[in-house]
């Protein structure tokens, strides 16, 4: 049976939940998050990463408290420390076959499934898990509270950064450089100027555009 809890603990230190479950007998203890659950536009990604048993990447922390230089340099870090890493995708189709809670756990589970070195336990950001084979525990704030979280989290937030960098020049007029698909002011509005595009995500779009105009 696999075991599935949801855990907050005020007091900490950024090991705590991975010497926890290392007591406990598991050896590759993976750290996982998402990011883009929130977005108009582009797919959602998730990582996974398994550190090495007691090291520590200084600066790593929830990937939202840290600047996009600092981001960028980090990623690099984390790839070449990290005893294994896996970036994996949920597409815009599947957000809207499955709704977005259900493809962020799917491109999470890709992101588990995916690492070179099979995980045998997994720290979950949030307050849900995936469907995975392995024991795993949801963390709220846990990108905040564990390093390997938090390193998943750079990992993931960069991946669907440089991806939605990329998109902009093809859809230079949807500025998604600036936004990177968040629905923001500037976002929104050039989406009531031009409609959406391909990448955009019809369900998001309703409260914007109106039921029968989402899908351009």
């Amino acid at each position: 049976m696999i075991r599935q809890m949801n855990v907050q603990m005020s007091e900490f230190d950024v090991l705590e939940y991975e010497k926890l479950y290392y007591s406990q007998g598991y050896s590759n203890i993976c750290g996982v998050d998402e990011a883009g659950r929130g977005p108009l536009a582009g797919p959602v990604c998730a990582a996974a990463v398994i550190m090495p048993k007691g090291h520590i990447i200084d600066g790593v922390t929830d990937s939202k408290k840290l600047s996009e230089k600092k981001r960028e340099k980090l990623f690099d870090i984390i790839k070449s420390e990290a005893a294994a890493y896996s970036i994996a995708w949920a597409s815009i189709e599947e957000i809207e076959e499955i709704n977005i809670l259900n493809a962020a756990m799917l491109a999470m589970k890709r992101a588990i499934e995916g690492l070179s070195v099979s995980a045998d336990f997994a720290l979950i950001d949030g307050n849900k898990t995936p469907p995975v084979d392995i024991p795993c525990v949801s963390i709220v704030k846990g990108d905040y509270l564990s390093h390997s979280i938090a390193a998943a989290s750079i990992l993931a937030k960069v991946s669907r950064d440089r991806l939605m960098m990329s998109l902009a020049e093809k859809y230079p007029e949807y500025r998604f450089e600036k936004h990177k698909g968040y629905g923001t002011k500037l976002h929104r509005e050039l989406i009531l100027e031009y409609g959406p595009c391909e990448i955009h995500r019809p369900s998001f779009l309703k409260k914007i555009l109106g039921e029968n105009n989402a899908k351009g």
